[in-house]
C-alpha cells in the first residue's frame, strides 16, 4: 500500500446553483478511490477573477489524503468537473466546477498538465482563507507560511458564508 499524501483542492462555482454545486463536489472527493476526505472549509463568496458581468462565486478547500499520485488525482478531479458539465470556452470564465489541485504534500511539479503549487495561489484570497480554515499552520513549498501569504492578501470582496456545513 503506498503511502497517503495531504493534498488539499481548491473548489469554485458561480453557475447553475453554486454552493449546490460545491457541496456536491465535496461528496464526490470523498468518492474518489484510494482517497480519503479529511476537511472542508466553510464556504465563501467571492468577486469574480476574469471577464466583467459574471456572477459570484462560492469557493472553498478540502483536504485530501490520497495514495494517488498527482496526476491521477488531477485525472479524477477533472472527471469529477465533467461530471458536473464544466465547459474551458473562456479564460477565467463562468463555470459550473472549477477544482484546483492547490498542493500536493511538500511537491514541486511544474510540467505541461500540472503547476503545484498552484500558481496563483498566493494572490488568491478565495484560497487562502478557506485553507486557513482547515490548515491554519500550513507550510506552501517555496512560498512561506501561510500566515505570511494572508497577511499579503487582504480578504476584499470575500464574504464567508455562516450557514455553510
Amino acid at each position: 500500500m503506498s503511502q497517503a499524501v495531504t493534498a488539499y483542492i481548491g473548489l469554485g462555482s458561480n453557475l447553475d446553483d453554486p454552493e449546490t454545486q460545491v457541496r456536491q463536489a465535496f461528496d464526490a472527493l470523498a468518492a474518489i478511490p484510494s482517497t480519503q476526505l479529511v476537511a472542508r472549509s466553510p464556504l465563501y463568496r467571492s468577486d469574480p477573477v476574469g471577464p466583467p458581468g459574471q456572477p459570484d462565486y462560492i469557493n472553498a478547500v478540502a483536504r485530501l489524503d490520497t495514495e494517488l499520485d498527482a496526476e491521477a488525482l488531477l485525472d479524477a478531479l477533472q472527471a469529477i468537473e465533467r461530471v458536473h458539465h464544466r465547459q474551458r470556452e473562456i479564460h477565467w470564465g463562468p463555470r459550473t466546477l472549477d477544482l484546483d489541485l492547490l498542493l500536493y504534500g511538500d511537491a514541486v511539479i511544474a510540467n505541461e498538465r500540472l503547476s503545484v503549487p498552484h500558481p496563483h495561489l498566493a494572490e488568491r484570497a478565495f484560497v487562502l482563507y478557506p485553507l486557513a480554515d482547515i490548515a491554519p499552520a500550513l507550510q506552501v513549498p517555496g512560498q512561506g507560511t501561510l500566515a505570511q501569504l494572508l497577511a499579503a492578501c487582504p480578504p476584499s470582496g470575500l464574504e464567508r458564508l455562516d450557514h455553510a456545513r
